[in-house]
C-alpha cells in the first residue's frame, strides 16, 4: 500500500497549485486587458498624421492638389481648420458609446460565462481596430465612416472591464488587493505604450497598418482567452478566496482549524454533494439600484468621473500636445507620451501598497489627487523648456494623475464588489465594477471632446480644465476620507488601550 502524504506535504502540494493556477489568471487576465487598452491607443498617435504641416513636406510629381493648398498631405477630412474638433468628436464616438454600454455590460457579464464574453468582446473589438486602419487602404474619406467604426468599437470593448475584474477578484482575497492589482492594473499603461510604439512604426507611413496590427493582436488574444481563461478556482478544484461576507472569526484566525485550505476545499465538495442531491439555489444577482445602496459605490464612481476625464485627455491629447508645442514629430511625440504611462505603473503600484499598508483608499487617492494639481500646471509651464524636464515631469503627473484612477477601479471596485453588505454574494462584483468604471467613462468621454473645443484658444484653457477636474475628483472623496480617519483614531486608541492593559498586568 502506498502511504499516504503528510499534511504538511499535501498543503505545500496545494498551495503551489493554487498559486500555480492564481499566477495564470493575474497573467492572461493583465495581457487581455493590456491588448484592449493598445487597440485604443493608435487613434492619439496617428491624429498628428491626419493633419500635419504640409509646408514641411515635398509634394509627389503626380499630386494632384493645388499649388497653393496648404492642407495637400492631411488626410480629408481632418484637413480642415476645425481638425480638432473633428478628431474630438471621433475620440467622443467611441467613448460616448463606452460609457453608455458599460452599464449595460456588468448586466451581462454578471450572467454569460466570462470566457465566451471576453472571447467574444475581444475577437469584434479586433476587428473593428482594423477596420479603422483599412479606410487608409481603402482610400476612405467620410467622417461617418471612422464614427461609425469607433461607436462599434467602443460598445464590444465594454465587455472587458468588468468580466476582467470579476475573474481576478473571484480568484483573489482582500488581503494585499491593493498591491497585487497596483501591479496587474499596469496593464493599462502597458497596453497604451505598447499601443504607441507599434502604432508608431507606420505612422509617418501607412498608418493604417497603426490599427491593423494591434487589431489582430487582440483578436488572436480574444482566441487564446477562449482557450485558457477559468472563471472560477473551483472549476479547477483549486481554493477560492476569503471575502467580506465570510465569517469574521475565520478571517482572523489562522490557526482555526475550519480556515485551513482542507477545511475549505470540504465545504466546497459537501457543496457540490449537496448540489448533486437536489437543486442548489445560487445568490441572485444584485440589481443596478441596490449597487448603488452599497456605502462609497456613489462617492468613488462621481470622483472617477472626473479622474478618468484627466486620465483620458492626457491618453487621447498628449502626442498632439506635444508635437504642437515642443514641435516633435508624430513619432517622436508618441514615443515621449509612453513616459507618462511609465509613471502611471509606478502610480499605480505605489497607490496599491499604500492603501494596503493604511487601509485607507478614499485618503490615498485623495492626497495623490491633491499633488496632481499643482504638477499638471508645472509642467505645462516648464515641461518643454528641456528633454530631461519634459521627462521628469511627464513620470511624475503619470503617476499622481494615474495612481487614483488604477485603484478606484481595480482594488476599491472589488472591496465594493465584495462588500460586508452583500453577505458573500459575489455576483455583485461585475455590477459594481460596471457602475464605477461607467460612471468614470462619462469623464473619460468628457475630458478629450472638452480638450478638442477648448485647445483652439490655447493649451493653457485645457491644463486649467484639468486642474479644475481634479479639484472636484479631490472634494468628492472628503466624508469617505473622514470616515477613514476617525477609523485610524479608533485603531489608535484601542491599540493604546491594549498597551495600557499590559503594562498594569505587569
Amino acid at each position: 500500500m502506498r502511504s499516504s502524504l503528510a499534511p504538511g506535504v499535501w498543503f505545500f502540494r496545494a498551495f503551489s497549485r493554487d498559486s500555480w493556477f492564481r499566477g495564470l489568471i493575474l497573467l492572461l487576465t493583465f495581457l487581455i486587458y493590456a491588448c484592449y487598452h493598445m487597440s485604443r491607443k493608435p487613434i492619439s498617435i496617428v491624429k498628428s498624421r491626419l493633419h500635419q504641416n504640409c509646408s514641411e513636406q515635398i509634394k509627389p510629381i503626380n499630386d494632384t492638389h493645388s499649388l497653393n493648398d496648404t492642407m495637400w498631405c492631411s488626410w480629408a477630412p481632418f484637413d480642415k481648420d476645425n481638425y480638432k474638433e473633428l478628431l474630438g468628436g471621433v475620440d467622443n464616438a467611441f467613448l460616448v458609446a463606452y460609457a453608455i454600454g458599460m452599464f449595460i455590460s456588468g448586466v451581462f457579464g454578471e450572467r454569460l460565462p466570462l470566457r465566451y464574453y471576453l472571447s467574444a468582446g475581444m475577437l469584434l473589438s479586433g476587428l473593428f481596430t482594423s477596420l479603422f486602419g483599412l479606410g487608409y487602404f481603402w482610400n476612405i474619406h467620410e467622417l461617418w465612416y471612422f464614427v461609425v467604426i469607433q461607436v462599434c468599437n467602443g460598445l464590444v470593448q465594454t465587455t472587458g472591464w468588468p468580466s476582467v475584474v470579476t475573474c481576478v477578484g473571484n480568484w483573489f482575497g482582500k488581503g494585499k488587493r491593493g498591491f497585487i492589482m497596483g501591479i496587474w492594473n499596469s496593464h493599462t499603461s502597458v497596453g497604451n505604450i505598447l499601443g504607441s510604439l507599434i502604432a508608431g512604426i507606420w505612422v509617418n507611413g501607412q498608418w493604417g497598418l497603426s490599427f491593423i496590427v494591434p487589431g489582430i493582436i487582440t483578436a488572436i488574444m480574444g482566441v487564446i482567452t477562449f482557450l485558457f481563461l477559468i472563471e472560477h478556482p473551483e472549476d479547477v478544484d483549486c481554493t477560492p478566496p476569503q471575502h467580506h461576507g465570510e465569517p469574521a472569526e475565520n478571517q482572523d484566525n489562522p490557526e482555526d482549524p475550519g480556515n485551513s485550505p482542507c477545511s475549505i476545499r470540504e465545504s466546497g465538495l459537501e457543496t457540490v454533494a449537496k448540489c448533486s442531491k437536489g437543486p442548489c439555489e445560487e445568490p441572485a444577482a444584485i440589481s443596478f439600484l441596490g449597487a448603488l445602496r452599497i456605502p462609497g459605490v456613489v462617492e468613488f464612481s462621481l470622483c472617477l468621473l472626473f479622474a478618468k476625464l484627466v486620465s483620458y485627455t492626457f491618453l487621447y491629447w498628449l502626442p498632439l500636445y506635444i508635437a504642437n508645442v515642443a514641435h516633435f514629430s508624430a513619432k517622436e511625440a508618441g514615443d515621449l507620451s509612453t513616459l507618462f504611462d511609465v509613471g502611471g505603473i509606478i502610480g499605480g503600484i505605489m497607490a496599491g501598497l499604500i492603501s494596503d499598508y493604511t487601509n485607507g483608499r478614499a485618503t490615498t487617492c485623495c492626497v495623490m489627487l491633491i499633488l496632481a494639481a499643482p504638477m499638471m500646471f508645472l509642467y505645462n509651464y516648464i515641461g518643454q523648456d528641456g528633454i530631461t524636464s519634459s521627462i521628469v515631469m511627464l513620470i511624475i503627473c503619470g503617476g499622481l494623475v494615474n495612481g487614483p484612477y488604477a485603484l478606484i477601479t481595480t482594488a476599491v471596485s472589488a472591496d465594493l464588489g465584495t462588500h460586508k453588505s452583500l453577505k458573500g454574494n459575489a455576483k455583485a462584483l461585475s455590477t459594481v465594477t460596471a457602475i464605477i468604471d461607467g460612471t468614470g467613462s462619462i469623464g473619460a468621454a468628457l475630458g478629450p471632446l472638452l480638450a478638442g473645443l477648448i485647445s483652439p484658444m490655447g493649451w493653457n484653457n485645457v491644463f486649467y480644465m484639468l486642474i479644475s477636474a481634479d479639484v472636484l475628483a479631490c472634494l468628492l472623496l472628503c466624508r469617505l476620507v473622514y470616515k477613514e480617519i476617525l477609523a485610524w483614531k479608533v485603531s489608535l486608541s484601542r491599540g493604546s488601550g491594549s498597551s495600557m492593559v499590559l503594562t498594569h498586568q505587569r
